[in-house]
């Protein structure tokens, strides 16, 4: 299984970066991975990926467990055409009471029970015949002495009498199948009235002269090594398997559907069976609930982040391999241990830098420009209170690898992530946001970097409604903070009934919407660690 690189909701350059250049480092070790991303990304990490020429990784929605990944019973269907016969063996061999039927392009077409087949065996009609040459020879274990058709279609008759009164009592046509031994007259009434199927028992052997006016009158043999009995009650087991009762419009699972939401509908719909199906409506097999139905779950890498409400959807589903993260502690749990790199640097891909090192895989230009970027990105171009020498020995070394002036490109991202032109204030609010969870309440803080301040102030009315809006639905406090690098601070919106809180945080008095806080630049050291303090206290 193909392992999942990814990082939190609102994928920043770190978050990015970090995935495509973890991937390729494990790649390089032997491992089979791939980056994701859980949304959009900001106009920051487009120009970086373009600067560098990557692909912008594929998005992943979830890793719930869907039914794909179910150890279910792959081919446990038939097509609708085989016989009674064949649709029970199958059933024997897979251990399974129901089974699909499909036609010639797999396409479900009914579905029908063991118990469906015993009535028929109780209660069906058991003289006609319905079905293929094929499908007789394989009922009654035969082989072809003459074939004129392959379809057959008929009642089926045992020659118990005298050849004089079979004449006599019996009109032949080619409505019958006959079941006769070595009778020579019988054969040669059945013959002259171009029985539909002649059966011969115990593998009888028939004279040339027979054979060839068989042949001449379109008539089909087929002899069997069972008796004649035998052949009467096996010959109804031939008929397609779509002419008995069946049901023509099952309960259907997909298999993209939620392994969660599969279980809570059998609770309404109490079958024990159900076809999967994919999205064209091929039958890919049978899910039961008195199956295994063991599965594997996905494993899954977390960089920048080790917060559950900050992951994938369904994350409590995954196998969480391995987390590289450079904030506090969230609240991801795991089953088993795993490895865990957590470190007080500015940037997940100075951790990533460093692993590169440990393990001695020469980076690329393309990612070592990546990491650059990503460390550039988080610590406002090595001037944040959250650089470390690390970080600012890591981006040296990266900037020589990319070929590239740190202070120069630096700066040309920066501008290119501070744009905000185009872009609704909810767009701005989610496209670096993050969720937490403190006690019973939950906080979501956003950041924008951006030089055009006045953009912004001149919608403070709107970003207000929606950060109320927020509020009001999933938070007890939402708040975003504009971050300008050249002014060395931030401002900040926040839900209209947080101003005590953000007055308590951060030491104002008479604060408003969009006021300027001097040296508060880094979310993860100075903006949520305020925040926390003051809501942890009530």
């Amino acid at each position: 299984m193909t392992t999942f690189i990814f990082g939190h909701k609102s994928p920043d350059t770190d978050t990015v970066c970090s995935s495509i250049a973890l991937s390729y480092l494990k790649n390089e070790l032997g491992d089979k991975t791939v980056p994701k991303v859980l949304g959009n990304i900001n106009n920051e990490t487009k120009f970086v990926l373009k600067y560098f020429n990557v692909p912008v990784p594929s998005y992943l929605n979830d890793v719930r467990v869907r039914i794909k990944n179910i150890k279910y019973d792959k081919k446990a269907y038939i097509n609708e055409n085989k016989s009674i016969d064949e649709a029970f063996k199958l059933m024997q061999q897979q251990n399974i009471t129901a089974i699909p039927l499909v036609d010639d392009n797999k396409l479900l077409t009914g579905f029908v029970t063991l118990k469906e087949l015993a009535k028929y065996l109780i209660n069906g009609d058991r003289e006609e015949v319905s079905t293929t040459i094929d499908n007789i020879i394989e009922a009654i274990d035969g082989k072809v002495i003459v074939k004129c058709d392959d379809y057959i279609e008929g009642k089926i008759l045992i020659a118990g009498l005298q050849a004089k009164t079979l004449q006599k009592e019996v009109d032949l046509s080619s409505n019958n199948i006959l079941i006769v031994g070595d009778r020579y007259k019988v054969l040669d009434y059945a013959i002259n009235s171009k029985v539909k199927l002649i059966i011969l028992p115990l593998n009888i052997n028939l004279d040339n002269k027979v054979i060839k006016k068989a042949e001449k009158n379109g008539v089909n043999i087929i002899a069997s090594e069972y008796d004649s009995f035998q052949i009467a009650t096996k010959i109804s087991l031939s008929n397609y398997i779509k002419n008995i009762n069946i049901n023509k419009n099952p309960v259907t699972v997909n298999n993209d559907d939620y392994y969660t939401d599969f279980k809570t509908m059998t609770h309404k719909v109490n079958h024990t069976n159900y076809p999967i199906i994919n999205n064209k409506g091929e039958c890919l097999g049978l899910i039961r609930l008195t199956g295994p139905n063991s599965y594997e779950k996905q494993k899954v890498i977390l960089v920048d982040h080790n917060n559950l409400a900050q992951s994938v959807d369904g994350i409590e589903e995954a196998d969480i391999l391995e987390i590289i993260d450079h904030h506090n502690l969230g609240a991801i749990g795991t089953q088993v241990p795993i490895n865990f790199r957590s470190k007080p640097v500015g940037c997940t891909c100075t951790m990533i830098y460093g692993m590169y090192l440990e393990n001695q895989i020469n980076i690329p230009q393309d990612i070592a420009g990546l990491m650059l970027s990503a460390i550039l990105s988080d610590t406002l171009l090595l001037t944040s209170p959250t650089t470390t020498d690390d970080d600012k020995n890591a981006a040296k070394r990266l900037a020589s690898i990319a070929k590239v002036d740190i202070d120069k490109y630096g700066l040309e991202m920066i501008k290119a992530a501070s744009s905000v032109e185009g872009m609704s204030p909810r767009d701005l609010i989610k496209s670096d946001f993050k969720s937490y969870v403190v006690g019973k309440k939950n906080l979501g803080i956003g950041q924008i970097m951006t030089l055009d301040i006045d953009n912004i102030t001149e919608k403070l009315d709107e970003y207000v409604t929606v950060l109320d809006e927020m509020a009001e639905t999933n938070f007890n406090v939402v708040v975003i903070f504009i971050t300008d690098i050249i002014k060395n601070g931030s401002y900040v919106i926040y839900d209209s009934k947080s101003q005590d809180l953000i007055e308590d945080a951060f030491g104002l008095k008479n604060t408003y919407e969009g006021v300027f806080i001097p040296k508060v630049v880094s979310r993860k050291k100075q903006i949520l660690p305020n925040i926390l303090s003051i809501m942890e206290d009530k």
